[in-house]
C-alpha cells in the first residue's frame, strides 16, 4: 500500500521553496540558463517522438502529472498538440491556477493527487512526468505513481520523464532518479533515454553565448536525463 502521506509530504515541502527565486531562476526570459534546458530538452522530446514513429500530435492524447504552471503544456500546443487533448494535474492549488490562467480554456487542469485522478485506463498516448519522481521521497508512493501513470497508457504510447540522475546535495527535499531506477519502476517498459541539461550551478555562471557549446562539450555535467518509456503495441 502506498503511503497516504506522501502527498501532503511534497506540500509542505514545495511551501518551504521560495517562490520568488524559483521564479526568476526558471524565467526563460530573465535566465539564459534556463532557456537552454528548456530548448534542448524540446530538441531531445522531438527526437525521442519521432524515433517512435510519431511525426504529429495533434490526434494524441496527453496528461503531464505535475503540470506546475503549465509551461511544458505549453510547449506541447507550440508542437501541435490539440488543446482539447491534453489534460494537467496539479497538486498545488496556486501552480494549478497558474496552469488554468496561462492555458486555453480546452485543456483541462485538475487539482489534486494525480494517483487518484479520473484519468481512463488505457486512454493516454503519453504521460509527461518531469521532475516529478525527484520530489517523491517516499519509495512504495513513488512506486505506486509509476503503477498509476503506466496503467493510464495506451498500447504503443508511453511515459517520458525528465529527471535528475543524481542527487542535489544542496536540497534535502528531492532525491535523483538514475536510469536503473526508472528501469525498476517501468519493468515492462521499453527504454530510450538521453543525457540533457548541463548541471544547473555551473549553467547559471556562464555568459549566454558559451552555454550551448559548454553543454556539447561537457556531457559527463549533464545532469537530467530525458527518458521515453513506451508500452508495447
Amino acid at each position: 500500500m502506498s503511503n497516504p502521506a506522501e502527498p501532503q509530504a511534497v506540500q509542505a515541502r514545495y511551501a518551504r521553496r521560495d517562490a520568488a527565486q524559483d521564479a526568476l531562476r526558471y524565467q526563460l526570459m530573465a535566465s539564459a540558463s534556463a532557456l537552454q534546458a528548456q530548448q534542448e530538452r524540446l530538441r531531445a522530446l522531438v527526437r525521442l517522438w519521432n524515433a517512435h514513429g510519431w511525426s504529429s500530435l495533434s490526434d494524441l492524447a496527453i496528461t503531464e502529472v505535475g503540470c506546475g504552471a503549465g509551461g511544458n503544456l505549453q510547449d506541447l500546443l507550440r508542437l501541435g498538440a490539440s488543446p482539447a487533448r491534453l489534460r494537467g494535474l496539479e497538486l498545488i492549488a496556486e501552480r494549478a491556477a497558474q496552469a488554468r490562467a496561462a492555458l486555453p480554456g480546452a485543456v483541462r487542469i485538475t487539482e489534486g493527487d494525480a494517483t487518484l485522478a479520473p484519468v481512463t485506463e488505457g486512454s493516454q498516448h503519453a504521460v509527461l512526468a518531469f521532475t516529478l519522481f525527484s520530489s517523491l521521497l517516499d519509495p512504495t508512493f513513488r512506486k505506486h505513481m509509476a503503477e498509476t501513470l503506466w496503467r493510464w497508457v495506451a498500447p504503443g504510447g508511453g511515459v517520458l520523464v525528465y529527471d535528475f540522475i543524481v542527487d542535489n546535495p544542496r536540497n534535502p527535499d528531492v532525491r535523483g532518479v538514475p536510469l536503473a531506477e526508472l528501469r525498476r519502476l517501468f519493468p515492462h517498459a521499453q527504454v530510450q533515454s538521453r543525457r540533457t541539461t548541463l548541471a544547473p550551478p555551473i549553467a547559471r555562471r556562464l555568459p549566454a553565448a558559451w552555454l550551448a557549446p559548454a553543454s556539447a562539450l561537457l556531457y559527463p555535467l549533464r545532469t537530467h536525463r530525458l527518458t521515453w518509456l513506451a508500452k508495447p503495441a
